[in-house]
Formats: structure tokens, C-alpha cells, sequence
């Protein structure tokens, strides 16, 4: 499989859910205290994210 979540621990010592895709990691949440935490996060970005609007912040190129 070429994306994957990743649970790991920062150097705070908090756990952080990292989205990787091929290797590389494309995004990540903040760090929480329990692992239990990060595995809802993922959980909430796999329920919400598909349906999620887009929005484009940037000014538009003429």
C-alpha cells in the first residue's frame, strides 16, 4: 500500500497521527497525550475528509 497513518511520538513525548503517502509524510495532527487520541483523529479525518470542501485561499493568477 502506498499511503498509510503512522502513530508516533514527538519530541514532547506527545503522539502525533502523520498521513503518509509513498514514503513521505503529507500531513500530521497536533500531539496529544494518549495514543487513544491519535487513533480518533484518524479516525475523524477517514469519516469527515472524503465529504471535506475545498477552499482556495489564493488569489487567482491572471
Amino acid at each position: 500500500m502506498a499511503h498509510k497513518f503512522e502513530i508516533r511520538k514527538n519530541k514532547a513525548g506527545e503522539f502525533v497521527a502523520y498521513f503518509v503517502y509513498n514514503g513521505e509524510s503529507i500531513f500530521w495532527t497536533e500531539g496529544y497525550s494518549s495514543k487513544a487520541s491519535a487513533k480518533n483523529a484518524i479516525e475523524s479525518i477517514k469519516k469527515n475528509g472524503p465529504a471535506a470542501e475545498i477552499e482556495d485561499t489564493t488569489v487567482a493568477e491572471a
